[in-house]
């Protein structure tokens, strides 16, 4: 009888046991989930509804701000500037993306590649770029392609050829610039492809040798279907990642030369920061929030279409 009753006392303490064990897994990512919520909350939702509300002000950063209600977005639509950062921006998204898509796909096919030789000393040699900041990005690249100092030009004088205009050529400024990302970025989308491209069945290529396909055909039948949800993400994060370029830059010419080469955030900077047009600024911010939010959209759709 005693025994009986001690049997029931336990049966009856495993549930409440296991009753515990659920409430602690479901509290645990909770918590998690709430850390997040709570930064993402202080460090962008605020800041955003804090610009969007300055965005309907004159407000510069001094005094009380006035409401102007769609007066900022209105100049905006008829400042000359703001359409050459715009220009420029886009411009320089173009550049940017298709290259360095193109050298981080061709390094990662490579390093996977079993002919290749000293893939693990070359993967290191290639991720240094993405280890170091960006404006010791643009500091080094400034160093090279500096007009009257840089290693590039005295080397190009040293063999007797005339030094190029680097940095007061707007044309062959922004050039610079779209290679000096691309080297800084294509660590990162190389170490997304190197993982895609590993993923890929091996199967897939066996039967492609047997039909007597070649290095390319395979390449274009075979890995580029397969890494489709890769590019993907790759071209979307390298979109929006150029679109808000700035500290690079910043450090490699400034946006220049004189406001040339300004991409959006820097004139955003430019007229908040230095002009004291916290309003203004706010209201190119939106623009931009939105221009982010279509790339981001419009990308997803082409995604989903490709899907179907």
């Amino acid at each position: 009888m005693a025994g009986q009753t001690l049997n029931a006392s336990a049966a009856s303490k495993i549930p409440q046991a296991r009753s515990k064990v659920s409430n602690r897994y479901r509290l645990a990512p909770l918590i998690l989930i709430s850390v997040n919520v709570v930064l993402f909350g202080l460090f962008f939702a605020w800041p955003g509804a804090i610009g969007f509300i300055y965005s309907f002000t004159d407000y510069t950063g001094i005094g009380s701000p006035k409401f102007i209600g769609l007066d900022n977005y209105t100049e905006l639509m008829g400042d000359p500037a703001f359409y050459q950062s715009l220009v420029r921006t886009l411009l320089y998204t173009v550049m940017a993306v298709p290259l360095s898509y193109v050298l981080s796909l061709a390094i990662a096919s490579l390093l996977v590649s079993r002919y290749a030789v000293g893939k693990s000393i070359a993967r290191v040699v290639f991720f240094i770029p993405w280890l170091i900041s960006p404006i010791v990005t643009g500091v080094i690249w400034k160093w090279m392609f500096g007009e009257n100092f840089g290693l590039v030009n005295f080397l190009i004088e040293a063999i007797g050829g005339k030094a190029v205009p680097w940095q007061s050529n707007a044309d062959i400024s922004l050039v610079v610039v779209v290679f000096a990302a691309s080297w800084a970025g294509t660590a990162f989308n190389m170490l997304l492809f190197i993982a895609a491209i590993k993923n890929v069945p091996q199967a897939y290529y066996e039967a492609a040798e047997l039909d007597g396909a070649g290095s390319w055909a395979k390449f274009r039948n075979i890995t580029l279907p397969s890494i489709a949800p890769t590019s993907f993400i790759v071209i979307l994060l390298t979109t929006i990642g150029a679109v808000k370029e700035y500290a690079m830059i910043q450090a490699l010419n400034s946006g220049g030369p004189g406001t040339e080469n300004n991409l959006l955030v820097q004139y955003i900077y430019r007229t908040g920061f230095q002009n004291g047009q916290i309003g203004y600024a706010s209201a190119a911010s939106m623009i931009l929030m939105v221009l982010l939010m279509v790339i981001a959209l419009v990308q997803l759709w082409v995604n989903k279409r490709k899907g179907q």
